[in-house]
């Protein structure tokens, strides 16, 4: 029971600023984004990861569209053969 209590009031090193947040990864730390507001370095263009994006969601609709009409013919020339004999 002391030891729900203890854990229920217990009050982590993070709110004291003792202890790093593990959570959250280096872009949290307000020292990495000062260097890199610091280092002027260009913005990432998000417009090529977009494309890209887009891309392989256009491929991927042709292949699952070329899959379709490949099986359709194999379809329709097995058919035809079927119909010979």
């Amino acid at each position: 029971m002391l030891r729900a209590l203890k854990n229920l009031f217990h009050r982590p090193a993070l709110r004291f600023g003792l202890a790093r947040d593990r959570r959250h990864g280096r872009l949290r730390d307000p020292r990495f984004v000062s260097f890199v507001a610091q280092s002027n370095r260009k913005s990432l263009n998000t417009d090529l990861r977009d494309v890209v994006l887009r891309g392989r969601v256009f491929f991927r609709k042709v292949l699952i569209t070329a899959v379709i009409l490949g099986v359709a013919w194999v379809a329709i020339e097995s058919a035809q053969a079927l119909s010979v004999f």
